[in-house]
């Protein structure tokens, strides 16, 4: 039935031209639509050489109820592991064959991760969707302009800013079950709100806002040790803006973050060690400050930032029945430095600068690490030339030197063209060829298992295209095929008979090559149909946890500007996965299952612009699958919701 069920999706998707994008998370919008992320400033969509993907803050008004790592994992070539999952379960991010440290984090163009983190990546259960304004996602390999983890894509959150008025409030309130496919009690163990004031006041703009979530009655782990586990996140968010002249802008921000769960893991060959006394906390400080001048000729951009992360994990230690204590902290600055000159209407460039400096220490029951010694320094000089030609043809090429304290120069460049052809529907064609660099972490470098001898694991991406708009702009079509290759990649090497333990530089390649296809169809002024497919083959390293095909589809019906009815399908491919077998003391495969997941929405404005109402039902068939070896998912639930503004 599951291979029948498949064949039909695919079929169908083909049948459509690969029916792609599902328009509420990843709307292809018109090719007017401006973006920011292959060139760091503003420009035309049409002009950019790369398909981007653009998650407005209307789409995200259309996801009540979802968290960010669902929105996100319904982007073409985007898969967020474990968003079906427990809230405390540790998210796997996937683009183009490409895992967590492949894919760079930024936070209103700041890179953001976590520096104590084996992999230096970000914890995106950190951020509630409800301070998100807008999304970009970029795939490929973008360390030209980004620096270090931008692998294979680049996700670009801009967090919400001051209305146009002096005040303006908003409110709101949602409450969820939490059940697994054998479980049906619908009743409330999802809880989120928060509220938010802006505004501006001649030349001062403001932002502050406070986010909360509290979930129970799910455990993370699945079997006959069950026991439900908790998680608690609060999150606070402050802007500030200045408008000293007409040319120059401060835009100051400051946020703090704090999750809060129980976790289990596995002790031996019974299952799980499932005990509500093992409890992690990660709490987060940002602050800094963005000023940006504009010049007759262009623009000059300072993005800084400063980012504190301290995770703490409480564990029992089921052989001696005592709690083992870990503290794990971090500190990241980044300061960007970058101007953008126009030496004509169709020529500019852009000239930057990036430091960034991170350190790290810990505390766990096998030792600690101290500050003093590990820590890094990365200072890169960067330029991006960008040419738009009146007759189709956008150039975009740069390069970056970098310059790393432990490890010294390494060099990367991209290649980007694209031609928008005056056909009777505008056409653009694109190719592209990038290189990037993953600089391997302080965890890596200088822990117990840390190699001083590591060097940056390196790609190199190439990728052919094409975007368009049809039938007065009712078909938003585009797609990608692309080819990745890796080398000099970290791994963990072990041997059994030694005993001994460190990361190393692996010799050799590896590929992973792909095709992705987004649509969007206005049927009718009322009626839309969207979907997306993904189409990732990787060689057997790189093989976990990344569906083969994958499908997105979405039917959005508006009767009336006040009320919107959405029913969305999810198609997941059998993945490949691996667990631990005390029994023979080794690390072995298996086979996820396929799945499919269905969700609908209702949503309701019963005082126009003032106060929204929406109620929401995921996995409507109670379908019973895995995301990974030994993890529950969420089965059939429900959510209701109120949104007030002032």
């Amino acid at each position: 039935m599951k291979k029948t069920v498949k064949a039909v999706a695919i079929l169908a998707l083909l049948n459509t031209c690969a029916y792609a994008q599902e328009q509420d998370s990843t709307k292809v919008n018109s090719l007017k639509e401006v973006v920011i992320s292959d060139t760091k400033f503003a420009q035309n969509k049409e002009k950019s050489g790369k398909v981007i993907e653009v998650i407005s803050a209307k789409d995200l008004e259309k996801k009540s109820g979802q968290s960010l790592a669902n929105v996100l994992s319904q982007v073409a070539g985007v898969e967020i592991n474990g968003n079906q999952s427990a809230n405390g379960k540790n998210l796997g991010y996937y683009i183009r064959g490409g895992k967590n440290r492949q894919v760079l984090i930024l936070i209103d163009g700041i890179p953001v991760t976590d520096a104590s983190g084996i992999s230096f990546e970000f914890d995106l259960r950190l951020l509630p969707v409800e301070q998100v304004d807008k999304i970009e996602i970029m795939k490929g390999a973008a360390s030209t302009l980004y620096g270090t983890g931008a692998a294979t894509g680049v996700i670009n959150i801009t967090l919400k800013k001051s209305a146009r008025k002096e005040i303006q409030g908003n409110a709101y309130v949602n409450i969820g079950s939490n059940n697994t496919a054998d479980n049906h009690k619908y009743k409330g163990q999802d809880f989120n709100q928060g509220l938010s004031v802006n505004g501006n006041v001649k030349k001062v703009s403001y932002y502050a806002g406070f986010n909360s979530t509290e979930t129970k009655g799910m455990s993370q782990i699945s079997g006959e040790y069950y026991e439900p586990d908790s998680f608690s996140r609060q999150n606070i968010l402050t802007k500030l803006g200045f408008k000293a002249t007409e040319k120059l802008t401060l835009d100051f921000f400051g946020n703090y973050d704090k999750i809060k769960n129980n976790f289990d893991y596995t002790f031996d060959n019974t299952g799980f060690n499932d005990t509500n006394a093992n409890v992690t906390t990660s709490e987060q400080i940002r602050f800094g400050v963005a000023p940006k001048y504009k010049y007759n000729k262009g623009e000059f951009v300072l993005n800084s930032g400063f980012t504190k992360i301290t995770r703490d994990y409480k564990e029992l230690n089921v052989y001696t029945n005592t709690m083992d204590y870990s503290v794990y902290d971090s500190r990241s600055i980044v300061v960007d430095g970058f101007n953008k000159y126009n030496f004509s209407k169709q020529f500019f460039v852009v000239l930057g600068t990036t430091y960034q400096f991170n350190d790290m220490k810990s505390t766990t029951p096998f030792g600690s690490i101290e500050n003093e010694n590990t820590k890094f320094s990365i200072i890169d000089g960067y330029t991006t030339l960008v040419y738009n030609s009146d007759f189709g043809l956008n150039i975009n090429t740069g390069g970056r030197l970098n310059n790393h304290s432990a490890y010294g120069n390494n060099f990367v460049y991209n290649f980007n063209p694209s031609y928008n052809f005056k056909t009777l529907f505008p056409l653009k064609v694109l190719a592209s060829y990038s290189t990037a660099y993953i600089t391997p972490s302080l965890y890596q470098l200088y822990s117990e298992y840390g190699n001083a001898n590591l060097t940056p694991e390196k790609n190199a991406t190439v990728e052919a295209g094409f975007e368009t708009e049809l039938l007065s702009k009712k078909i938003k079509l585009n797609a990608v095929a692309f080819f990745r290759n890796q080398t000099n990649a970290i791994d963990f090497y072990f041997n059994s008979s030694t005993f001994e333990a460190y990361y190393v530089n692996v010799n050799g390649e590896t590929k992973a090559k792909g095709v992705e296809t987004s649509l969007n169809i206005t049927l009718t002024s009322k009626l839309q149909f969207n979907g997306n497919y993904t189409f990732t083959q990787v060689d057997e390293e790189l093989d976990r946890l990344i569906p083969k095909h994958k499908v997105n589809a979405g039917l959005n019906y508006q009767p009336t500007s006040r009320t919107l009815f959405s029913v969305n399908y999810q198609y997941f491919d059998a993945r490949n996965d691996a667990y631990y077998d005390a029994n023979v003391f080794s690390v072995l495969p298996t086979k996820l299952d396929s799945y499919q997941l269905v969700d609908a929405l209702i949503k309701y404005e019963l005082i126009k612009s003032r106060l929204t109402i929406f109620g929401a039902a995921t996995n409507i068939f109670n379908e019973e699958y895995l995301e990974n070896v030994g993890y529950s998912t969420r089965g059939r639930n429900f959510k209701i919701g109120l949104n007030i503004i002032l």
